[in-house]
Parts: structure tokens; sequence; C-alpha cells
């Protein structure tokens, strides 16, 4: 008769040092071969936890009886499990370590051994290959069957160990193993043999050589054709693709719907090859080669997609909950394809439709476990596990349901409470109680209840609202479950309430003076008091901005704010406010900077001509004070340096003006304008320069002057004249 044991885990505070299995060293997959001179596969298995954990493995989802049925292939080392003599049909499969203590069971993630073999060529003498010189040719490989599929290419030439280098002309796929040459060559004649290596087993064989005659003296032809291709994120892929011709064909790639190619690519084996490395989605779509030669092209085209591995959008932690709460565990992750989320709980599959059907506290939805009233068998090492065809993704976590009766131990009542007159007091009551306690609070003896006043909250907390002398006393917090109860108590003080006297006031001032916001304040004497200033609900930091800033500190209760070198960025709405450790007030002012303008807005160039030119911006800040009039300054090309601005004409405009039609320029002539804003405080900063423009050629305005010429050798005849270079 079968005996089922359950174990009813009821944790009070005191267990707080123990906890669940946690993996720090999982299994790792395995390729071996039965030659392998070690003779044993070993998968290493560790898990923290306290009491320690017990271990036992599973192959392929059945548990390995290691203790029940002893077993000259299989031991057990601490947590890892050791395979002496390894055999392919009896072993050979998917492994899991279970770890297990008093708190629950978690199982690793899956490791998976295979066997891995490299088969021998067939014996059988390879049929020669007759070509035509300047033709292509394509040599089979044929390669035998290997785990893992990993295996490298590359061909013996005529004898081991030289091995044919490929080139613009020969390529070998690491596909399929085939050898091309596009062009076929006298030189070319010989005996080849396909080499096959395995990097991961560490053995290689070849192939029977295969002879190739060429025979003396066509469009581009593919015959190298890259597949519809699935990669993962962040992967490196290879596309292969080459043709056949005589000439030899130029190979081009482009991906479709794109003006170039992804800035990961690099193209090798003389154009060949395009390899992409670090693939992101953005990388997917469709791809083209295209084989060029002057007797023509030929051209083929694949997809490539992209998809990844899952990752934890959202996952599931250690938690303690008290018995009889709601609780969500809750598992998201990202994917493509979509990963499926599977739940363990204590090492074994949470099988939805059952749980469901049984238990009916627990509810399934959008890849969570929701508990409506937890229940101490709840408690477990929980496992959600998201698996696509790219990888399995683990999160562990461990839920532990406590009950317990109340107490203030260690968060009892503050025993001196402070409110203000008419302010509002708010009184905590935290006791550690599971389930959550029912509430209620005294004053003296006298039972409270809510009403306009006073109100109990769900958590335990007391509000009083407009607080008066009468509502000093002491309070008493009263907490009961059904494990106990327990209270608490402190003593309330009602304190008078803090006012501001005297407020600051909106004041206006010039950049580079100095003013002072005053601020003072009544508050009870039994409390000390503190004034915080804030601009635009910034709070001020002294210490970082003393060189403005600086607390103007005088008698009790004064605390005003004193700015010093007043800039532009000190205008703003500031406020002062008066705090104790039970209430504070606050009053606001308005510091308005006047100064000189900013600069105006972009200078645009609009209607060249010879000689003149039609300029617009936009008004810049006139910082509280109008614009008087702007002034226009040019820089032309011959220019002596970069600060040899000239006032324009006209030189100065009105300040509501935003366009102006500059004259009086030189034609055929390189220039840049700048705008200056003036108000009563003086000139500003100038604007940014406009874009370089250049004026239209024009006829010289007046002839030259001082026209003059004599005689030189036979033949010549000297001209000197003058230009007046003021016009």
């Amino acid at each position: 008769m079968a005996v089922t044991a359950l174990l009813l885990l009821v944790l009070s505070s005191s267990d707080a040092t123990g906890y669940g299995p946690i993996f720090e060293e999982e299994p790792l997959d395995v390729v071996y071969t039965e030659d392998s001179p070690d003779g044993r596969i070993s998968m290493n298995c560790r898990a923290r936890a306290n009491p320690p954990a017990s271990y036992r493995w599973r192959r392929d989802n059945w548990e390995i009886k290691l203790m029940e049925q002893p077993d000259e292939h299989y031991s057990l080392v601490g947590g890892n499990l050791v395979i002496t003599n390894p055999k392919q049909k009896k072993h050979a499969g998917t492994y899991v370590c279970v770890a297990r203590n008093i708190y629950g069971t978690v199982i690793s993630k899956e490791a998976r051994v295979k066997f891995g073999y490299l088969e021998e060529f067939p014996q059988e003498e390879r049929d020669p290959v007759y070509v035509k010189e300047g033709q292509g040719a394509v040599l089979l490989c044929a390669p035998p069957k290997a785990w893992p599929y990993e295996v490298s290419y590359r061909w013996i030439y005529n004898e081991f160990p030289v091995f044919l280098q490929t080139d613009r002309r020969r390529f070998v796929s690491q596909r399929t193993g085939n050898l091309y040459i596009s062009k076929v060559e006298a030189q070319d004649a010989g005996n080849y043999s396909c080499f096959v290596s395995s990097p991961i087993i560490g053995q290689s064989v070849f192939s029977k050589f295969i002879p190739l005659i060429p025979s003396p003296p066509d469009d581009a032809d593919i015959r190298v054709k890259f597949p519809d291709t699935t990669a993962l994120l962040a992967s490196n892929i290879t596309l292969e693709c080459f043709a056949l011709g005589n000439p030899i064909p130029h190979i081009v790639w482009r991906k479709v719907d794109a003006t170039d190619l992804p800035a990961n690519h690099e193209i090798s084996e003389s154009g060949a090859v395009l390899h992409l490395y670090n693939v992101q989605y953005d990388d997917a779509g469709g791809y083209e080669c295209e084989a060029i030669n002057t007797k023509g092209k030929d051209w083929h085209k694949a997809w490539l997609y992209v998809e990844s591995a899952p990752e934890w959008a959202e996952t599931i932690n250690n938690t303690q909950i008290d018995i009889g709460s709601e609780h969500t565990m809750r598992c998201v992750a990202t994917g493509k394809p979509y990963p499926y989320i599977r739940w363990y709980k204590d090492g074994f599959m949470v099988k939805i439709a059952f749980l469901q059907r049984l238990i009916q506290h627990i509810i399934f939805a959008d890849d969570s476990l929701k508990f409506t009233s937890v229940t101490f068998g709840d408690s477990g090492m929980y496992q959600c596990i998201a698996e696509n065809y790219w990888g399995i993704k683990y999160a562990n976590a461990e839920l532990r349901v406590i009950a317990c009766a109340p107490t203030f131990e260690f968060n009892p009542v503050k025993k001196q409470l402070l409110g203000a007159k008419g302010g509002r007091v708010v009184i905590e009551c935290k006791p550690r109680a599971a389930p959550r306690p029912r509430f209620s609070w005294t004053k003296g003896k006298e039972l409270l209840f809510n009403n306009s006043r006073i109100s109990i909250m769900d958590d335990g907390t007391l509000e009083i609202r407009n607080a008066t002398k009468y509502d000093e006393g002491v309070y008493t917090c009263f907490a009961q479950n059904d494990r106990g109860k327990a209270n608490s108590s402190g003593i309330l003080t009602i304190t008078e309430a803090t006012n501001i006297t005297v407020a600051p006031a909106d004041t206006e001032v010039k950049v580079g003076e100095e003013v002072i916001l005053s601020c003072s304040a009544e508050y009870d004497p039994m409390l000390d008091i503190t004034f915080v200033w804030a601009i635009d609900f910034r709070v001020i930091d002294f210490s970082a901005e003393w060189q403005h800033y600086e607390r103007d500190m005088g008698t009790d209760g004064v605390g005003d704010l004193r700015i010093m070198n007043v800039q532009i960025w000190h205008e703003g709405r500031y406020s002062c406010t008066a705090q104790t450790v039970v209430d504070n007030a606050t009053a606001y002012a308005d510091l308005k900077v006047v100064g000189v303008p900013g600069p105006p807005g972009v200078v645009r160039v609009e209607e060249i001509r010879d000689t003149s030119v039609r300029l617009l911006w936009s008004k810049g800040a006139d910082h509280n004070s109008p614009i008087l009039y702007y002034t226009i300054q040019a820089r032309h090309f011959w220019a002596l340096n970069e600060d040899d601005w000239r006032n324009t004409t006209p030189a100065v405009l009105d300040g509501n003006a935003e366009m102006a039609d500059v004259t009086d320029l030189y034609a055929w002539m390189e220039y840049q304008f700048r705008v200056i804003a003036t108000n009563e405080y003086g000139s500003g900063e100038a604007s940014i320069p406009s874009i370089k423009i250049k004026t239209w050629d024009a006829p010289p305005l007046v002839a030259p002057t001082d026209v003059a010429g004599y005689g030189g050798r036979d033949g010549e005849i000297f001209i000197t004249w003058t230009v007046d270079v003021s016009i």
C-alpha cells in the first residue's frame, strides 16, 4: 500500500535564516565521443540552501534511482552526476538536476548529452570530372554523416597536406563542402580530395581523390545560392553566392528596399561571401546577389529572418506573505517566436487545467499565477520557464507563507507624538501580524470611531483632522487576528501652528545688483524652525550656489534670502517655507530681472541683389524692458579678422522690426550678417551670424583714373591706372 506524507511547514519570524535552494552551478550540454580518453561524462550541479540541499537527477523526465538501484555507470559526487563508460543508447538524452530541502524543490536548466561522431567517406573510387577550359566546374564533396553538424571543409590538391587556396576563381562552400571553380584553366588539372574536420570532437576524414581533367576552350551562371535563412538575434551569419562563367563573373550584393547593405556587413572570398555580424531585427529582409560578366548576368534573391531566444521582461522574486493574503506571481518573456511559459512547483510541472479544477484559489491568466487566499500548502519553490525554438530561460523564487500573532516588538507606536493646532495628525500602527489583523483605537479609555474628524484606515493608521488641544492624550492601537492580539500606545501633544508673518514681496531688480527677499514666521516655542527656499519649485542648494544665494538669518523666526550679482536666470517664482517637525507654512513671491536684451533669433537672407539684400529675423528675449532699436552689422570676404563687423545701411531699425533691406553693398562680394537688439539698459549679445551669401555681379560704377602709358621694348607698351576702392 502506498503511503503519501504531506509535510506542512508553519513558519514563524525566527525561521528567517533558512531558505530554499538557489542554483550556483547548473549542468551544461555535453558532446561525448566513444573513443574519448577520459571514458566518462561529468555534469555539475551545486545549489546554495539552508539547510543544505539533497540532489537527484532525471534523464528524459525519468528519475535516476542512484540510491535504490545502484548502477555501474552512474555515480553521484556531491551534487555532480558522473557517467562512467557512457553508451549512446543508454545515456544520450536530456538531464536535469533536482535540488531539495525542507523549504522546497527546484530543477536546473536542461542539459543534453549527445554522442559525437564523424563517419568515414565511402571507399569506392570517385569518377573523374571532365570540363572545357574557360568553363566552370563543380566537384561534389558528398560528406559523410556527422554530429555535431558544425564541420569545416577544405580540399586537398594532389597530395596531403597540400590544401587548395581559395580565391576569386575557386570557392569552397561551407554549407555543402562542394568545390566550385568559376573558370577552369589548364593548370587546374590534378586530383582533388574533400577534407572534412569536426572541431568539436577533434576528428578529420577525407574522400577518395577526384581527377579533374580540363579540355581546351560563357554567361555568368550562379551555382551557389544561399537559401532563406533564419538567424538568432546578435549572432553572425554567412550568405554564399558563387557563379561560373568566362570571363570570371563579378559578384554584387544588395539588400532589397534599402540603399546600402547593413553597416555590420563584410564581404570576403572575392565577393562570394557576405557576412553579417551581430544581426539585429532591422537586418531582416530580402538579400540579392548579382553575377555579372561581359557575356551576361544572373541573379538570386532569398530572405533573412531574425528571431531571438527568450528574455525576461518581468519575473518572479522571493516573497514572504501573510496567510490568507492575495498574491500574484507573474512571468513575462520577450522573444521571437513568442515564448511558451510553463510553471513548476517544487520540481514538478503545474498542470493548469488540473490545478484550476482542484484548487479554486489559484487563477491562471496572462502568464501569471494569482492566489486569491494563500495557504501553507502554497509555500515552496516556484519556477517559470520560457521556451521557444532558440532557447530556454529559467526564473526561480521561493514563496513562504507565514502566520503569527500581532506583535509591536519591532515597530511600536511612536511614544511621543506631535501635531499642529488646526492641522492633520497621522498616527501609524504597523505591527507584524499574519494574517492581517483587525484594528481599533482608544484615547485614554474612550473607544474611537470614524466620524467627521477621525478616521481609522484599513492599514491601522489613525487620522485626526483640524486638531485642537482637546485631542491631546494617550492613544492606543489594538491589533487582533486569529492567532492573538497586542497593543501599543503613544502620547499626543498639540503645538501652536506655524504661520508666515512677513511674506516675500514681488520684486524687480537689475542684472548685477543685489536683492533681499524677506521671510519671517511665528511658531511653537517648544519646536525648532528652519526656512527652505525654492525657485520654480526647485529647492536652492546654498552650499553649491553660494556665489549667488545666501541665507540672511536675523533674529529668531527670520529666514531672509539674499541674492547677489543677480543674473537673468535668477528670475522666477520664489517660495519660502517655514518648517518644523510638526507642520509648515509657505509664501510665494515673483522676482523680475531686467537687463539688456537677449540675442535675436536666426537671421535669414532673402532677395539677394547686386548691392542689397533683404534680412529677416525673429525677436529675442527683451528681459522685461522693451527693445528700442536693432543694429544690423555685416562682415565681407576681405575683412581683416573675424571680429571686423561693420554697421550697414540702414544702421538702426525700430525695435518692432523683424525685416530690413540692407543697401550700399559691394557687388559680387561674399557677406555674413548679424543683428543686435538694444533697450534702455544697453545692447545685448549679437545673433548667430547668417549663412554666407554672395551678391550678384554688376558693372563698375566709375571708370579708372590716372590712366597713363609709356613705351618699353620693341612691340611693347605699359598702361597704368588707379581704381577708386572707396566705391
